[in-house]
């Protein structure tokens, strides 16, 4: 069944954060694939290592990312 892979960087995103993440991805999927797809979809973050993720030549930090999302 699909598989739907989301990277993040690390300490971005609280574990309530992630889970809403989860259900709104598989729901999101499940409008357009049908109810027996989305049962079986599975979806994972990906946490990537401040500093490790680049952007346009540009290095991601946490604090990067944690400033986007204050902006919102």
């Amino acid at each position: 069944m699909p598989s739907i892979d989301i990277q993040v960087l690390e300490d971005v995103f609280s574990a309530e954060d992630k889970a809403k993440i989860i259900r709104k991805v598989t729901d999101a999927f499940g409008e357009v694939a049908g109810e027996t797809i989305k049962a079986g979809t599975s979806v994972r973050i990906h946490e990537v290592r401040s500093g490790s993720w680049g952007y346009a030549g540009n290095i991601l930090t946490t604090e990067n990312a944690r400033d986007m999302r204050a902006r919102g």
